[in-house]
C-alpha cells in the first residue's frame, strides 16, 4: 500500500502524483492518508503522519510531499524503518513517525535534470514510492544517507505546542492529560479555566472545554462549533494546560 500525505488539496498535484505511481506499479493500491494539510506547514503534516501511520498495515510506502523548499538542496529521502517506508523531502515532515518507528537506513533520491524546479513530488517522490511498493530494495534508489533535519514538537512540562486545528476547529495540543477535572490554559494572551470533558456529548453547551482526542493528547474544543473561531491561536504556538 502507498499512503499519500500532502498539502495538495484535491488538486490536479495529487491525480498527477496518482497516475505516476500508476505507470510505474499498475497493481498498487493507494490510499489518501491526508491531502488537506495547510499550505506548506511542514509541522502540522509531521503531526499528522505522527499520530497516524502506526495504524496502517506493516510495509505501507508512505509518500509525504509538504516540501516549502522544493527545488532547493535539501535532499531527497527514501527510508526504511522497522516496519515502514517513508518517501520525502527531508525537511522534518517524517522524522517523528520514523524516529518513533526506528530508522533503519536511508538513501538521497537522485533528482533527474528534467525534473521539474516546483514538482518533486511528480518526478522524484512518486515513481520512488511506485517502486518500493512493487518490491525495489531501497538500495537501489539512490545512495546511502543520513536523515539531517530532525524535527521535535516542544514539551516542557506542563507547556507544550499547539500542533493543528481540524476541520473541526479543535485545537489541538501534543500534552497529555493529567486526570484533571479541569485545566488552566494559558496561550499568547488568553488565560483562562476550562473543564474537562470526557465526551463530547457531557460537555457544556456554548462554552469552550479541554477533552482528550483520539491521539491520547488534550484538545480544546466549543461543543457544535469551532473552538479555533474563538481563540485564533496559531499552529505551532506554545500553550500551558496546567
Amino acid at each position: 500500500m502507498i499512503a499519500i500525505l500532502t498539502d495538495f488539496g484535491q488538486s490536479e498535484y495529487l491525480g498527477i502524483m496518482k497516475g505516476v505511481i500508476f505507470r510505474h506499479a499498475p497493481r498498487a493500491v493507494v490510499c489518501d492518508l491526508y491531502n488537506e494539510v495547510d499550505a506548506q506547514s511542514v509541522r502540522e503534516g509531521a503531526w499528522v503522519l505522527y499520530t497516524a501511520y502506526r495504524h496502517f498495515p506493516e510495509g505501507t510506502v508512505f509518500l509525504c510531499v509538504v516540501d516549502p523548499g522544493v527545488g532547493s538542496d535539501r535532499q531527497a529521502l527514501a527510508v526504511r524503518t522497522q516496519r515502514y517506508y517513508f518517501v520525502g523531502p527531508d525537511n522534518g515532515l517524517m522524522y517523528p513517525a520514523m524516529a518513533d518507528d526506528g530508522i533503519v537506513e536511508a538513501v538521497d533520491l537522485p533528482v533527474p535534470p528534467e525534473a521539474s524546479k516546483t514538482f518533486h513530488g511528480r518526478d522524484v517522490f512518486a515513481p520512488a514510492a511506485a517502486k518500493l511498493e512493487a518490491g525495489a530494495a531501497l538500495a537501489v534508489l539512490g545512495r546511502p544517507t543520513e536523515v539531517k533535519v530532525p524535527l521535535t514538537f516542544h514539551l516542557q512540562g506542563r507547556e507544550g505546542e499547539i500542533v493543528r486545528v481540524d476541520r473541526f476547529g479543535n485545537i489541538i495540543t501534543n500534552l497529555p492529560h493529567t486526570g484533571q477535572d479541569q485545566y488552566r490554559v494559558t496561550v499568547e494572551s488568553y488565560r483562562r479555566v476550562l473543564p474537562f470533558a470526557r465526551t463530547y456529548a457531557e460537555a457544556p453547551r456554548g462554552q469552550l472545554f479541554v477533552i482528550e482526542g483520539s491521539s491520547g493528547t488534550l484538545e480544546i474544543s466549543l461543543k457544535n462549533g469551532s473552538a479555533w473561531s474563538v481563540m485564533d491561536v496559531p499552529v505551532g504556538g506554545r500553550i500551558v494546560l496546567e
